[in-house]
């Protein structure tokens, strides 16, 4: 037997935009954002795995599309989540400045073009 989902199985396009539009916004910026964390953090080496998985170089776009999202979403959602997220990405960019064999400039890491210059 197949463990493939048949498209009678599969959830039709109206129920997942249904799915959707009872999300709030805040919620899936949250969500995007924790999923770009955690592949950052894959990518940096931070798992248990570490080095099989290091690619700083999609570390760095993750990071970076982490920052963008964070300063684009700034105004739109509380401190209560913004708080923890600015400080999961500045932790990132921490590690990948530690990480790097030859560190970028502060300023011109990951990001730092949107929260300003990282000191490690």
């Amino acid at each position: 037997m197949s463990d493939a989902t048949t498209p009678s199985e599969s959830p039709g396009f109206d129920d997942m935009t249904r799915d959707i539009a009872e999300v709030p916004a805040v919620e899936v910026i949250v969500t995007v954002a924790v999923n770009l964390m955690s592949a950052a953090a894959v990518k940096l080496g931070l798992t248990e795995d570490g080095a099989e998985h290091k690619d700083l170089d999609e570390a760095r776009k993750l990071v970076h599309a982490l920052a963008g999202l964070m300063d684009a979403s700034a105004t739109e959602i509380s401190s209560f989540h913004a708080a923890p997220l600015r400080d999961g990405l500045k932790s990132l960019q921490l590690a990948f400045r530690e990480a790097s064999l030859v560190p970028d400039e502060p300023g011109q890491g990951p990001g730092e073009k949107y929260t300003g210059p990282v000191y490690g």
